[in-house]
């Protein structure tokens, strides 16, 4: 497994004083590594934060492996029903190892669809129970609280569409002893695996949110973890150098606080990773977009994080990038070696546009956009890194997760911030329950009533 930090075009040597590192900014940053591993560390040993400890789940693992081994071939659908990080690392594993949405090879029984409804938008559930057979599909309930609310929805919706197989065709993944779906799974006798109390949603991927999916379409969960096992090892490394997420977010973390690059771009050039950006996006919007510090101070920080797909993007964004506002950073994701090369035909057509690229492969010219985007971007002064995976791989992927994730919490340790709580989203959820009439939030239907009136006198 092999996963190269390139940060060469984060310096001042590439982009200017005014939006590179400088070398006393780099020395002075890097000194502050050690302090931020051994703080980070003491979270996890002290057990308030747990993904670090995932890759090493054995138990857990063999338990989805044995189900996953018992029920394969009996569905041609797997619909996962959750939202938010109980969907997004499902989707991320599919598109990069099956093979990006929606131009996957035919599903069966031995190659099943793997449906994710994390909306609940009626368009959306409507054409999912559409292109479904209820009698072939396994549904997996994902919530981490157990009554998320668009979650419980689409439940209910699913099992209506089931009918009377609905208790031998659902699986729930929540917390034990936790929320109503724990209850109803209980009651009905389903499978229920557990996400640990100390990994949160966004987190969760290389738990059995995400490796549950991933083992029922056939995806080796354990070449995952061992990727990720392998990743975890350098990055508890104090030497940055020896440690490329610790190395990437202390840099990260200078190019936004000292030049002001207050978004960041994942710019992946590959369809494959596409899911993997809208994933990171999430994880870098929840974990660092925080109204306080851990000592109360407001400080109303956040980097916004933005996807774009390499070379999709470069004819809808790059104009902006290169010419708008100096206010990004952009970390390009490569992959070295394609599964597929994608030979271009040797036909000449006596035209220039089409003769040169005779002969050569798509991959080459995918990298050539991708290397040319990088000088283009650098030489109009905007910092920029590059995230090379030697291939697409169940280890790669799994290791690349792992990076990100350590990534996120070490800039938290930089900002002083919690990285693993999200109070904004909790204040909407419960402006949900208000406005749907559960009860115990008559509160929240009060607060939005008050709400819409000023609305109405602003008006």
């Amino acid at each position: 497994m092999k996963i190269v930090f390139d940060e060469t075009n984060l310096f001042a040597a590439m982009v200017g004083e005014a939006h590179g590192v400088t070398p006393a900014e780099y020395k002075a940053q890097m000194r502050r590594g050690p302090e931020v591993v051994r703080a980070f560390r003491k979270l996890v040993d002290r057990g308030e934060v747990g993904f670090p400890s995932l890759p090493f789940q054995t138990e857990v693992l063999k338990q989805i492996q044995a189900y996953a081994r018992k029920v394969r071939g009996a569905y041609d659908s797997v619909c996962v029903l959750g939202i938010g990080g109980s969907a997004l690392g499902a989707w991320a594993l599919d598109c990069a190892l099956r093979g990006p949405h929606p131009v996957q090879k035919p599903f069966s029984r031995q190659n099943p669809r793997l449906v994710i409804l994390d909306n609940v938008d009626p368009a959306l559930v409507g054409a999912a129970l559409e292109v479904m057979d209820p009698k072939k599909t396994l549904v997996l309930a994902i919530t981490k609280q157990g009554g998320t609310a668009e979650t419980v929805a689409a439940l209910m919706v699913v099992r209506e569409w089931q009918g009377k197989r609905a208790p031998r065709q659902s699986v729930a993944v929540t917390t034990p002893g936790r929320g109503d779906l724990y209850t109803l799974a209980l009651r009905e006798k389903w499978p229920i695996f557990a996400i640990p109390e100390n990994v949160g949603g966004r987190f969760s991927v290389l738990s059995a949110v995400g490796l549950l999916p991933a083992a029922l379409i056939g995806l080796d969960a354990g070449r995952l973890l061992r990727g990720a096992a392998a990743m975890t090892e350098q990055c508890w490394q104090t030497d940055a150098g020896r440690n490329p997420a610790l190395r990437a977010a202390l840099l990260h973390h200078l190019i936004w606080t000292a030049k002001n690059k207050t978004i960041h771009v994942a710019f992946p050039y590959s369809n494959r990773l596409w899911g993997t950006a809208f994933w990171f996006r999430q994880l870098w919007a929840e974990s660092l977009g925080k109204s306080k510090t851990r000592a109360g101070e407001n400080v109303s920080l956040g980097q916004t994080p933005v996807a774009a797909l390499g070379t999709t993007d470069q004819h809808s964004q790059v104009q902006l990038y290169i010419e708008g506002p100096n206010d990004k950073v952009f970390s390009f994701w490569a992959v070295e070696k394609q599964g597929r090369e994608g030979r271009i035909p040797r036909t000449r057509y006596k035209l220039d546009s089409f003769d040169y690229l005779a002969g050569r492969r798509l991959s080459e010219l995918l990298e050539a956009e991708r290397l040319s985007t990088e000088a283009a971007l650098t030489e109009a002064g905007r910092p920029n890194c590059t995230y090379t995976l030697e291939r697409l791989d169940e280890e790669h992927l799994g290791a690349f997760f792992q990076l990100l994730e350590f990534q996120t919490a070490f800039i938290a340790e930089l900002l002083d911030v919690n990285a693993f709580d999200q109070p904004g989203v909790e204040a909407g959820k419960r402006f949900t329950y208000g406005l749907m009439g559960r009860p115990g939030f008559e509160e929240y239907r009060e607060r939005f009533e008050r709400y819409e009136k000023r609305r109405k006198q602003a008006g």
